[in-house]
């Protein structure tokens, strides 16, 4: 292995790399924080990225995550939120940064032109989807818990979600973005969030083989990986006819009216969630996904990124529902948003496409280079 192969990196270990024959390895390494994204590792995995798709060397990229030693796996919790809401209230430009570097990797990792493998081991929120959504192939385990949460914070499901959840059955998408709902492996794979399964017992045999046996070709690393494949559990979710019911209706004010309408707990638990969420956020996303499913990965990217703009430059930072969100759940914790507005009844077309009117001409939106 030429040194050359792994660029300078500047995140300060929280991005660890390594080369093994054909094999580059990826490692988020910055458990103590679930692994969640800093800036500088993104630019640190796009970095990479962007230099092994030029090295024939490099045949196979492969991402995985710091273990917690004694604690339960986390594969990346999302992008650092806590970032997100000091920024927000500092007016740092780098806040507007980490989003277009983030979008440009998510689109960066969808295209690239060698197989990328996400070990998904884990927790999967968030911009941990972002990174792995477009990989090659997607390695789930019963450890596996994907979701998109972000309207929890009064976010919208962003890193490329409105193009992926699109792509999921019926209307599964329009109930994982609306309500962060987590699913196992079975249901990712299932909904086509997910291509293989793999025991956890069996991962240190097959990390020891990525990182020190023989990886001669991409069809080797490939061959590695799916000789630990498994048949995953049975699936503990409703039948898909039900989601499609309730988050099939034309408004949220109508989803949430039919599932308060339903005698099931399932649906009970679903508009519990729905009454905890920003109001004006849901009729949002729900929005973005239907204007999604007719769009390119990168016409979504750029959608997303004119989305998370209004999210912290709309409204004034008293009633910048994202900054709240956060707030509530991660800075002061009582969980007690204070939205507005508070109802859904009192959110209006105009409130909701104010989140899509782009700031930028598009000669100079910022990821008006995406293909």
């Amino acid at each position: 292995m030429t040194p050359a192969l792994i660029p300078v990196l500047h995140s300060q270990g929280q991005i660890h790399a390594e080369v093994n024959g054909c094999l580059g390895l990826i490692t988020l390494n910055r458990p103590e924080a679930l692994n969640a994204l800093s800036l500088a590792m993104i630019r640190d995995i796009a970095a990479l990225l962007q230099s092994w798709q030029e090295a024939a060397e490099i045949q196979a990229v492969m991402l995985l995550a710091a273990a917690r030693p004694g604690k339960a796996p986390v594969f990346c919790a999302g992008g650092d939120i806590r970032f997100f809401h000091v920024a927000a209230l500092a007016g740092d430009t780098g806040l507007d940064d980490f989003f277009t570097d983030e979008y440009a990797l998510n689109h960066l990792i969808h295209q690239y032109p060698k197989p990328y493998i996400a070990l998904m081991d884990g927790l999967v929120i968030g911009g941990g989807m972002g990174i792995s959504q477009g990989a090659r192939l997607r390695v789930l385990t019963e450890r596996s818990r994907l979701a998109m949460p972000e309207t929890h914070i009064g976010l919208f499901p962003d890193v490329g979600g409105g193009y992926f959840l699109g792509q999921c059955p019926g209307h599964v998408g329009q109930w994982l973005a609306l309500t962060g709902e987590p699913i196992a492996a079975t249901e990712a794979i299932e909904y086509g969030l997910g291509d293989v399964f793999i025991q956890s017992a069996a991962l240190p045999d097959l990390i020891e083989n990525l990182r020190h046996g023989e990886q001669a070709s991409a069809e080797h690393v490939i061959a590695s990986v799916m000789e630990y494949a498994d048949l995953a559990p049975a699936s503990t979710l409703p039948p898909q006819a039900l989601i499609d019911r309730h988050f099939g209706l034309p408004d949220v004010a109508a989803i949430m009216a039919s599932l308060a309408a339903a005698d099931d707990p399932w649906s009970a638990r679903m508009l519990a969630k729905l009454l905890q969420r920003s109001p004006l956020m849901l009729a949002v996303t729900l929005e973005q996904l239907r204007r999604a499913r007719a769009m390119t990965l990168a016409e979504d990217l750029r959608m997303e990124r004119d989305m998370v703009h209004q999210c912290f430059h709309l409204r004034p930072l008293t009633e910048n529902e994202t900054v709240e969100g956060i707030r509530a759940l991660v800075i002061d914790k009582d969980h007690a948003p204070r939205w507005k507005p508070s109802a859904i009844a009192a959110v209006t077309p105009t409130m909701v496409q104010a989140y899509f009117d782009s700031p930028w001409r598009p000669t100079l939106h910022p990821l008006r280079g995406l293909k």
